[in-house]
């Protein structure tokens, strides 16, 4: 074989396999897509029955026409909490038979004769229609259903003419002598095995190297004693995507993961062991005989149809092995013991709407504690940058999204229960205040963020600058005390002290902005401290606001009171003077430090709350980065 065969030869079948693999790609995302989400959304509520989660594998892996996608599917299901170990685990088994329907559906290529019709069945005879079919559903339709539909034609038709592609390209290799001694090297079961693990992890594709192997057992002569290690590692080598797709992610979506690891290479070394132990004292003849496309199906099929209905009853080992290799840690645990509190809100108890109410008033009380907690955490990194503090407050943000989800769900189901007038008042304060708690826990990680940012960037506020957010974040740190008490106490007498001390707060996010902007047009401080001072006082004020909210939801629900809006205005009024006299106590005990200036220092009023434009280089204006909004106006509650 000249150098120019050769270089044709391997461009052929490099080509071929690069088609072959892209049109199972696209008609797999094509398919994936057709399904709307239906897949998903019915592994999602498999039931506990194994064999029926076996058998979703199975059926889900053969619509989808890719073990790797639906495995992917389901570490991401397990990711995100919606589905069990347990469960994964049984339809991970199925997505191994699914798999071998691919193989039956390469093996058409093999069909062989002289009649028309039977000819007809010949993928190479009907693709080219379907593409035209395809493309036309592509560019003319106007229906996404029909154009997803025009993808996975397309895409069939490429995988079809790929793989015809790759049988041409190597056919000439059947009189090249060096070529047949090289197959001979299959026949070495571990150099088999190995190859079949290595091009399969190159190509993350089992259905791609076994697709290679049908291509070469239609071109050139190869017997099943070559192909069965090749396509054993196949089954091995396919895990690496679920691997890479478990990177940075839960440790239980990584347990999914290692669970397709550990099936597939427990498969493969039983049957390598077990097989070749047999073949040394049986001699089988049929490994010396050549395989053909519908044998390298039938050997994957058969390898799968034997050991995945066998080891069904045995997943739970595969989940122990997985657990074992990534036993549960603390924040796992922390997770655990959160679900257990949860279990209060028992839909058993609202045949008793009283006890489910107290059920859900402790819970709610127990939110906001851990909340008051994370906030003071994500405070005391402005001084003290911890990454596992950090970690502890994104953590406690996430808890509290859950309780305000089974919170919000389950004073719902109360609600439709007849209740007392003082229960009535109860679950009228939780469904108010629930929600202003959760997003205290929103402005407490958007407080971490801002210190993550001055660390990263190695920023530090001035002493001056940090002495009066000290000042500052004491005086919200009263208030959120204070306010949370007054909801777990229902005490409408407090809760009258809460208005007073928010006043106070805005008022110093006020003067902290002016002092900064002063402080600025001196060049005693930067631009970017700017940006860090003025998302902490918005999430500070705004952390005031809720506490507001919480307060007036006490107030409103004690004492009958509709308009909160009339009832902030009338505070302020000369009708009450005590809440005058407890803005002065509260301005003296947070009295920001006095000024040394002069007088040609002082600003304009309107000068004093805006930080000055930033320009980037260019010349253009540099926008300054978004940060989650989470929060509502005081006083402008939802009912």
């Amino acid at each position: 074989m000249t150098s120019v065969e050769a270089f044709t030869l391997i461009a052929g079948l490099i080509g071929g396999l690069a088609l072959f693999l892209y049109g199972m790609n696209v008609m797999s995302g094509g398919l994936t897509k057709v399904s709307g989400g239906k897949l998903e959304l019915t592994l999602s509520r498999i039931t506990g029955n194994a064999w029926i989660a076996y058998l979703f594998g199975v059926g889900v892996t053969a619509i989808v026409q890719s073990s790797s996608a639906s495995t992917v599917m389901v570490v991401g299901l397990v990711n995100s909490g919606i589905m069990s170990l347990a469960e994964a685990a049984n339809v991970i088994l199925g997505t191994n038979l699914g798999t071998t329907f691919t193989a039956w559906l390469l093996s058409l290529n093999a069909i062989s004769s002289d009649n028309f019709w039977i000819n007809l069945l010949k993928p190479t005879s009907f693709t080219p229609f379907l593409a035209l079919v395809g493309i036309a559903f592509l560019m003319f339709a106007k229906s996404d259903k029909r154009k997803n539909i025009g993808t996975v034609l397309l895409g069939f038709s490429v995988l079809m003419f790929g793989m015809d592609m790759m049988s041409d390209a190597v056919s000439p290799l059947k009189d090249v002598p060096a070529f047949r001694q090289f197959l001979l090297t299959f026949s070495n079961p571990l150099i088999g095995f190995l190859v079949g693990i290595t091009f399969t992890m190159i190509i993350q594709s089992s259905a791609g190297t076994i697709g290679v192997v049908q291509a070469l057992s239609r071109s050139v002569h190869l017997t099943y004693g070559m192909a069965l290690p090749v396509v054993i590692g196949a089954e091995v080598g396919t895990c690496i995507t679920a691997i890479l797709s478990s990177i940075g992610i839960s440790r239980n979506g990584r347990r999914a993961a290692l669970i397709h690891l550990y099936f597939n290479v427990l498969k493969a070394s039983c049957f390598m062991v077990v097989f070749y132990t047999l073949n040394a004292f049986l001699h089988f003849a049929f490994l010396e005989q050549q395989a053909g496309m519908v044998g390298v199906a039938g050997i994957h099929t058969l390898l799968n149809l034997v050991a995945t209905p066998l080891m069904v009853p045995f997943s739970g080992l595969l989940v122990r092995m997985a657990m074992l290799t990534l036993p549960i840690d603390e924040m796992e645990r922390r997770e655990e013991e959160e679900r257990s509190r949860l279990t209060k809100l028992d839909p058993l108890f609202l045949k008793n709407p009283s006890f489910a109410l107290e059920q859900a008033r402790e819970t709610a009380v127990e939110m906001a504690r851990f909340i008051r907690d994370g906030l003071y955490e994500a405070i005391g990194l402005l001084h003290n940058w911890d990454e596992e503090v950090a970690a502890s407050v994104e953590h406690m943000e996430q808890r509290a999204d859950r309780y305000e989800d089974h919170l919000g769900s389950y004073l719902v189901q109360i609600n439709n229960h007849h209740l007392a007038v003082r229960d009535s008042r109860t679950l009228s304060i939780l469904l108010h205040c629930i929600t202003d708690l959760e997003r205290i826990s929103d402005h407490a990680l958007n407080i971490a963020q801002t210190a993550k940012e001055m660390n990263e960037k190695n920023e530090h506020f001035s002493t001056k600058a940090m002495e009066e957010i000290d000042i500052f974040s004491a005086a919200v740190r009263e208030i959120v005390s204070h306010s949370f008490e007054v909801f777990a106490m229902q005490d409408a007498v407090g809760a009258h002290t809460v208005e007073p001390l928010e006043e106070v707060i805005d008022g110093l996010h006020m003067e902290i902005k002016r002092r900064h902007v002063r402080r600025l047009r001196k060049g005693k401080c930067t631009i970017e401290l700017g940006f860090a001072l003025s998302d902490l006082g918005t999430d500070y004020e705004r952390i005031a606001d809720h506490c507001s909210n919480i307060a007036l939801s006490v107030i409103e629900v004690s004492e009958g009171l509709f308009e909160t809006h009339e009832y902030l205005e009338l505070l302020r009024t000369e009708t009450h003077p005590e809440f005058a006299v407890s803005v002065e106590q509260y301005e003296e005990k947070y009295r920001l430090p006095a000024l040394k200036r002069e007088r040609e220092d002082a600003l304009p009023e309107e000068e004093t709350t805006e930080l000055p434009e930033i320009v980037a280089v260019d010349g253009t204006p540099r926008e300054k980065p978004k940060k989650k909004e989470p929060s509502k106006q005081k006083g402008n509650k939802k009912k």
